[in-house]
């Protein structure tokens, strides 16, 4: 039982990994683009803040990711198997749009890879849906995460209109020169969003080996542990290292053309969006949030000059990651129960 414990907990950092690697270019592409840093140095302030984000924060998203299953009268081993099947489906997706340099979510990744094995395997009695917190006015479960996942690009997108709007408005007349404090300023808002991004994403590997450890019986209650936070947030923040050129070139050059105050300005957006989802629990998309707030601003400007067929795409991707990671993990489940009876 501990083999598949610690195997479970290792392929969840690995997927902590992939997440920091797949988002660096959404944390980065902004300041690459407009021109405001080097990559390296913009990767290096980035996972600095990265690693800050879930140490100061808190627990909340970690609370909602993890409980959006219920893995309990289930035998342990069988419920392990789940769990990592869901995460390896998860990994794979990540892994997948990556190499084509597709924008995805790894929120959506996990989301679907999580019920598509558990799902498969016990039937959706076991996956917490929320319909009754609903009816009761609150929100919980898949129903919780699938509204932030879907409302909060919608909120980048306005956030990155208004801002700019706002921007224009207080530079009119300005001078070109003013592009100089603009590229000194994103050293600020990179490292906000970085923080942001840090405090929702490493929460949702936390969330999931905290259930791995009260699934093993290794903590008596949902309680994350401070050398889960710091591992998670390691993970991230050396995947962030690690860079993820190839989303770069669609975020940060394929959806609007970005000079320094567009930059500054979907960082602002994004980050704002992504640290309030972090507050309340919710977990979000770094790369829709971002991706919309470029649109925000490209339509508040020159709606014209957005390359639709490139948001398109991304939504195309929003669609198919969750039934995609979910039928991965169902695919690697299969595999994994197959492997056990043979054994």
């Amino acid at each position: 039982m501990t083999t598949i414990i610690v195997v479970t907990i290792a392929v969840i950092i690995l997927f902590d990994f992939t997440n920091g690697f797949h988002d660096a270019s959404n944390i980065v592409a902004t300041v690459i683009a407009s021109r405001a840093m080097t990559p390296v140095r913009a990767v290096c302030l980035v996972a600095v803040f990265e690693f800050l984000g879930p140490l100061i924060v808190g627990t909340a998203v970690a609370d909602t990711i993890g409980g959006f299953v219920s893995l309990e009268g289930l035998p342990t081993a069988e419920a392990l198997t789940l769990v990592l099947s869901g995460i390896l489906g998860a990994v794979a997706w990540n892994l997948i749009t990556w190499r084509f340099g597709i924008p995805s979510s790894s929120s959506h990744a996990l989301v679907g890879g999580l019920s598509g094995a558990v799902i498969l395997a016990v039937g959706a009695d076991h996956v917490v849906w929320g319909f009754t917190a609903l009816k009761e006015g609150h929100l919980t479960g898949v129903i919780k995460i699938l509204a932030a996942l879907f409302l909060s690009p919608l909120v980048g997108f306005l956030f990155g209109f208004a801002i700019h709007r706002m921007a224009r408005f207080l530079l009119r007349g300005a001078q070109p020169t003013v592009n100089r404090p603009l590229r000194r300023f994103q050293w600020v808002s990179a490292a906000g969003l970085a923080f942001a991004h840090g405090a929702n994403d490493a929460q949702k590997s936390m969330g999931i080996i905290t259930l791995v450890l009260v699934t093993g019986g290794l903590l008596p209650t949902f309680q994350v542990p401070f050398w889960v936070i710091l591992t998670c947030s390691s993970a991230l923040t050396l995947g962030i290292l690690s860079g993820g050129w190839r989303i770069v070139r669609t975020v940060g050059f394929g959806i609007y053309k970005l000079y320094p105050l567009h930059a500054v300005d979907a960082q602002l957006a994004a980050g704002a969006v992504i640290l309030g989802s972090a507050l309340v629990g919710a977990p979000v998309s770094t790369t829709h949030v971002v991706s919309s707030s470029i649109m925000g601003i490209g339509a508040s400007e020159h709606p014209r000059a957005v390359r639709w067929q490139k948001a398109r795409e991304i939504v195309g991707a929003w669609l198919v990651t969750l039934p995609g990671a979910g039928l991965m993990s169902a695919l690697f489940y299969s595999a994994a129960h197959a492997l056990l009876k043979f054994l």
